[in-house]
């Protein structure tokens, strides 16, 4: 086979996948999570330098992809210190949910310093 029989072959199976489009949405998938955790990250010390007070919902967020990120390496890699990861970051997830619901319904004040 030629060099024009093989690439004809490879694209009939992989019917219409195209493997760069994939790999270049992973990779700004990843790369806007890591954004968003730093402009989660911002937001916080801006409000913590202006008003002093403290939100569990911003750790909340940040942990919540964190795990949602180590799942999806867990479930591709099925490595255990994947698992491992995702289940200390929704530990952490579910305590700082817990944490801002109470601080929503004033259970709890939001943290001042």
């Amino acid at each position: 086979m030629n060099k024009d029989e093989i690439l004809s072959k490879a694209k009939d199976e992989g019917k219409g996948i195209d493997i760069a489009d994939i790999d270049a949405q992973h990779i700004g998938y990843a790369k806007a999570c890591h954004i968003g955790i730093a402009l989660i990250a911002i937001w916080n010390i801006a409000e913590f330098m202006l008003y002093k007070t403290y939100s569990f919902g911003f750790l909340m967020a940040i942990f919540g992809m964190e795990a949602t990120a180590f799942l999806m390496k867990y479930l591709k890699l099925k490595k255990t210190h994947e698992l491992i990861v995702f289940i200390i970051y929704s530990l952490g997830f579910v305590l700082f949910l817990v944490l801002w619901i109470l601080q929503l319904v004033g259970v709890i004040a939001r943290c001042k310093a």
